[in-house]
């Protein structure tokens, strides 16, 4: 009977709380407001009731839609519970301040989760893996570790750090991708605009003088009459080969290492790209190696932080060497996708102890040398999309005008 009591009461243990805005009275007769956390608006009012309130309302507070959740969202709160724990600030009311300061509506209830299954029992690592979509492998392990050694605020300062030295990566990569994307995309709206209205005024006007026309001229008016006649095919097909490579790179791990593999082998930009996940690779691997993390279960974690399949895949081969006996040093030479700094400052760190040290310096070398290269990068583009849209735009212009200015001539 006393086990069957137990289980029957065990789901009121896991009942999540939410924020509820009560108002009421106090025992002068004066209304007072306040919020309180709670399973549900009766236990409200009898918490209430013991203290000596009147309630009047209780409304359940609720959270707005919010936007999707971001790496920077991740990162901030981070930040937040790595000071607020450093402090001395208690758990649950960590999550607490988090809760009432997070920006963004959907983090909030993230968090209000989190904080429920926490109360409940579970220890913080638990409550982060059942939303891996979040938190990955690599923020739960160290989570855990830090959990296991009493050093959850160090950790959490660790991992706060990571996350935005690796955001600062990736905008880094953005902003210099940003420039030549966005004159590429206007590039190819202004061309459109001018193959679908533009041109075929043109062709109007040409066809009213009687002449012939130079060959570039015939050639864009060409270009044009068919691209008014098939639009749909065109924008059609570029649809669908966008679609179907972005299928195939979700689905296909062949897919992902080829198209990966080429982007490493584009001039210049490819580069900086390599630099750039070699620079991930190094910090996660040195984050979960000082973490005391064991090296070949920190390799499950620094493969898919590198954000290249092409050093996922290495990662895999390097961990399944290192899980045989073989030194790190030995196990990344043999991928042949390190430098060899990189591989001679591993060995370095392997024979002093201090792995996670060299690791570290890896990563800022290389990281600043993102940083010089997306400055390179900048001014080196800057001419060559100007030639672009010389080429292209220009090259319509005056194809256009061509006849207008042997027209001047002859008259």
């Amino acid at each position: 009977m006393a086990t069957a009591t137990r289980t029957a009461r065990r789901p009121a243990t896991t009942v999540k709380e939410a924020l509820y805005d009560w108002e009421g009275k106090d025992k002068k007769g004066k209304i007072i407001r306040g919020e309180m956390r709670a399973g549900g608006e009766a236990v409200v009012q009898a918490t209430l009731r013991r203290q000596g309130v009147m309630v009047t309302k209780v409304k359940k507070r609720k959270l707005a839609r919010g936007r999707r959740i971001t790496d920077k969202d991740i990162a901030l709160f981070t930040r937040q519970m790595a000071t607020m724990m450093k402090s001395g600030v208690p758990l649950l009311q960590a999550f607490d301040i988090g809760i009432k300061g997070a920006g963004n509506p959907s983090l909030g209830r993230l968090l209000n989760d989190i904080r429920s299954d926490v109360e409940t029992g579970a220890s913080l690592s638990q409550a982060f893996r059942k939303h891996p979509v979040h938190f990955d492998a690599l923020f739960c392990n160290l989570v855990a570790a830090g959990e296991q050694a009493g050093i959850l605020d160090n950790l959490l300062d660790r991992l706060a750090s990571y996350k935005e030295k690796i955001l600062a990566i990736k905008s880094k990569i953005k902003s210099a991708l940003f420039y030549p994307t966005a004159v590429v995309v206007v590039a190819g709206i202004v061309v459109t605009v001018m193959m679908l209205f533009v041109i075929p005024q043109f062709k109007e006007v040409f066809t009213s003088f009687g002449a012939d026309l130079p060959a570039p001229t015939l050639l864009v008016i060409a270009m044009s009459d068919y691209f008014v006649a098939n639009w749909y095919i065109v924008f059609g097909g570029l649809a669908a080969i966008i679609v179907t490579l972005s299928m195939a790179y979700k689905r296909s791990e062949k897919a992902q290492n080829s198209l990966d593999r080429l982007i490493l082998q584009v001039p210049v930009i490819g580069d900086v790209i390599r630099k750039a996940t070699i620079a991930r690779w190094t910090r996660t691997l040195s984050t979960m190696f000082a973490a005391g993390v064991p090296l070949v279960e920190a390799l499950d974690s620094v493969g898919g932080a590198s954000g290249n399949h092409v050093y996922k895949t290495a990662t895999k081969q390097i961990q399944s060497d290192v899980s045989t006996g073989t030194s790190l040093t030995v196990a990344m030479q043999g991928a042949k996708v390190f430098p060899t700094m990189v591989i001679q400052m591993v060995s370095i760190g392997e024979e002093s102890g201090q792995l996670d040290s060299m690791l570290s310096k890896v990563a800022d070398f290389f990281e600043q040398e993102v940083d010089d290269a997306v400055a390179g990068l900048s001014q080196l583009l800057e001419p060559m999309i100007m030639v672009f849209l010389g080429t292209v735009i220009g090259g319509l212009v005056v194809a256009m005008y061509l006849p207008i200015f042997k027209l001047g001539q002859v008259v």
